[in-house]
């Protein structure tokens, strides 16, 4: 069963399941935005998080040491193990030899000592620290080179075509490159989790040792307090890769990325970071187009059900990214599989895409709002017996 509706921007934006307009990242765009701003670093990408959609690129493809940003990664594979169940926050970890003997931004670990998954989280987000990557990544994959592998496996499953890590932290050593546009990528993995968050947003704290001993760490991404709605990022800096920065911030409806690569200093990448998101949300918008767990109005049957029909609800919202002020006009496609009883509240029957001209901008599934039993022979009996 297949039903179209098409709806202008002005109608869309008075609906509460539908609003929008049409997707405008493009190569047109991307060099559009080339033209109006100039960027200080080696390479540099703005995407808007929800679609995706590029609005800006400068080498994005060119293949860099990024330093600590490859840190995104191994907080990713960190935050998939919590969500998984296999690893919990308040699982101790025994920090090894190994990872005591780390350089550059440290939580300074005592080797033999354990510490709770939560801090050492904490410790890489908001201090960048060696010690506790390795920490993390030897207890989850086993050994610092398993978890190099998983990491290089999730970065080709994200379309990271442009990437290879070769440690969990990014200090120089091995064969390890990636691109502003796969920095992008996998921070959009990373910030789909919201615990992340959880984390970003902390300035300073104390990173209290088991003999007592306190290190103090501050956030190395100071975008989260010198921009309005930036909450979250990871910073990288040697001497080869120069001062990176992958950042995201929100405001209204709209969260960008902006990733700043090879930055002759951290004032510099800083700013540049901020142009980009000045660019983006001076100009563009997210708009929602689907409400997730809000019913379409029209009733589907059911057959063979003790009751006779169902409403479709969309599994998850949708958005597009649109140029501030734009109108279009957009199509929306329901897809329903054939319906027959029994069918369970949440069951998938169906999908709903949201579509610009030729082009599939996006799609949800859509599940029932409800169960429907079988209708049995025992039900005709006893309704026969009611209507007797």
């Amino acid at each position: 069963m297949k039903k179209w509706i098409i709806l202008s921007l002005s109608l869309c934006l008075a609906l509460s399941v539908f609003g929008g307009a049409a997707v405008i990242a493009n190569a047109a765009t991307v060099s559009e935005t080339q033209e109006s701003i100039s960027i200080e670093a080696k390479s540099a990408l703005l995407m808007d998080y929800n679609t995706g959609s590029i609005v800006f690129a400068k080498n994005e493809k060119e293949h860099l040491p990024i330093a600590s940003m490859v840190k995104i990664m191994t907080l990713l594979l960190t935050m998939e193990e919590l969500e998984s169940g296999r690893l919990h926050t308040d699982d101790m970890i025994r920090a090894s030899e190994n990872a005591a003997s780390m350089g550059g931004s440290q939580a300074f670990l005592d080797a033999g000592s354990d510490y709770a998954v939560n801090e050492l989280i904490k410790s890489i987000v908001v201090g960048s620290a060696n010690d506790s990557c390795v920490a993390l990544a030897e207890h989850i994959g086993g050994s610092v080179e398993t978890f190099v592998m998983r990491m290089n496996e999730r970065a080709k499953s994200l379309g990271m075509n442009d990437t290879i890590f070769a440690n969990c932290t990014g200090l120089p050593g091995g064969e390890q490159y990636c691109c502003a546009h796969d920095a992008a990528l996998m921070t959009r993995a990373l910030i789909s989790h919201p615990q992340f968050f959880d984390y970003s947003k902390i300035w300073m704290f104390d990173f209290a040792h088991p003999g007592g001993r306190v290190t103090q760490l501050s956030n190395t991404n100071k975008l989260i307090r010198a921009y309005e709605g930036c909450d979250g990022g990871k910073t990288g800096f040697t001497n080869e890769a120069k001062y990176c920065l992958s950042a995201t911030a929100k405001r209204g409806n709209t969260r960008l990325i902006s990733v700043v690569c090879g930055a002759e200093s951290s004032k510099v990448r800083n700013a540049q970071n901020a142009k980009l998101f000045n660019y983006g949300f001076a100009h563009y918008e997210t708009k929602q187009v689907v409400t997730a767990g809000n019913p379409l109005e029209e009733e589907y049957e059911v057959r063979g059900g003790k009751e006779k029909f169902v409403h479709a609800v969309p599994a998850q919202n949708q958005y597009v990214f649109v140029k501030k002020g734009s109108e279009a006009n957009l199509a929306y496609q329901v897809d329903l599989l054939p319906l027959a009883a029994p069918v369970r509240q949440g069951d998938v029957i169906g999908t709903l895409k949201v579509i610009d001209g030729d082009a599939v901008v996006c799609e949800t599934n859509l599940v029932s709002d409800r169960t429907i039993e079988k209708y049995s022979y025992i039900d005709l009996v006893d309704e026969f017996i009611a209507n007797w």
